[in-house]
């Protein structure tokens, strides 16, 4: 229920200025700012026209319909005790795939996929760091001061 309430919090700004004080708002822009700068970033883009060109793709679109289809099938052998169909059915799934895997633009979209993925795990990373220097998370006080002069 809580993690509902701060989602649509985020995604409603103008609901939160009643309701948080100002520094919660700055952070509420950044992360805004953060999400528009990953938007236009390299990784993104590159992502979005391999996926545009799956979408594009017919044989790409016929293979994963196929896949699809056969995985209801093996969903419906199954409640059938059928293990011979779902055998045969699993080996026509790993062709189809063996040959979805083949088409370039396929991999040049699971390479985005990771690249993307790299790039959150770094900023979630840097985040975490940042605020783990000047907030002891685990008791929600602030980390001593290194400096001894304050």
């Amino acid at each position: 229920m809580k993690e509902d309430r701060v989602q649509e919090d985020v995604l409603n700004p103008a609901k939160n200025d009643q309701k948080y004080p100002v520094f919660r708002q700055d952070i509420l822009h950044k992360t805004q700012e953060l999400a528009e700068l990953l938007q236009n970033s390299e990784e993104v883009q590159i992502f979005r026209k391999a996926e545009d060109k799956i979408k594009n793709h017919q044989r790409i679109q016929q293979l994963i319909a196929a896949m699809k289809k056969k995985q209801k099938e093996i969903v419906a052998f199954e409640s059938l005790k059928n293990t011979a169909m779902v055998a045969k059915i699993e080996q026509e799934i790993e062709q189809l795939q063996g040959e979805l895997d083949g088409i370039p633009v396929v991999n040049e979209f699971q390479q985005s996929q990771v690249e993307i993925n790299e790039l959150l795990q770094m900023i979630m990373g840097a985040i975490r760091d940042t605020v783990s220097e000047k907030v002891s998370v685990e008791t929600g006080k602030d980390s001593p001061s290194s400096s001894c002069s304050e």
